[in-house]
């Protein structure tokens, strides 16, 4: 952990963020993303690994195991729950040296331009909504990956 990084705190309940968990284990925490009170993109969901780490390259085999399951839950979860059509997955890093992927879900009639983990956001008919849609979006997820609605064997 280190007490300058971002997500550091968030993991350690120093920073609040929009929604609430999806899921958390000793590897990973799965929440939305936060947008500082702006209207929220609905469906933009982050998975961290706990471990300070800046890359995917850092990962233990039993991390990048649970990252990937955890990944494909969360991505099925978008798709049968949400409606979503495509699920984007990104894993950046070029300001927060913590790895983190996004899962951006795009949905149905979002228009060719906007296609994209980022220009989904610039959609002027993207469902977007308030803090209260994300803890409800997060809600859904999280029951969805729970009551192992997930189909497909995972």
């Amino acid at each position: 952990m280190s007490s300058t990084c971002f997500i550091c705190q968030k993991h350690l309940g120093e920073i609040q963020t929009a929604g609430n968990v999806i899921y958390e284990d000793e590897h990973v925490y799965v929440g939305h993303i936060d947008k500082n009170d702006q209207p929220f993109y609905l469906g933009h969901i982050m998975i961290d690994l706990k471990r300070h780490v800046p890359t995917l390259a850092e990962m233990s085999e039993e991390e990048a195991k649970t990252f990937g399951v955890i990944m494909a839950k969360v991505s099925k979860a978008l798709k049968e729950s949400e409606g979503a059509e495509h699920v984007y997955a990104l894993v950046a890093g070029n300001n927060v040296p913590h790895l983190h992927m996004h899962l951006v879900a795009r949905y149905p009639e979002t228009p060719e331009q906007y296609w994209g983990p980022m220009a989904v956001y610039d959609w002027e008919d993207a469902p977007k909504g308030t803090n209260d849609d994300v803890v409800e979006l997060c809600e859904r997820i999280k029951k969805h990956i729970v009551s192992g609605n997930i189909h497909a064997g995972i």
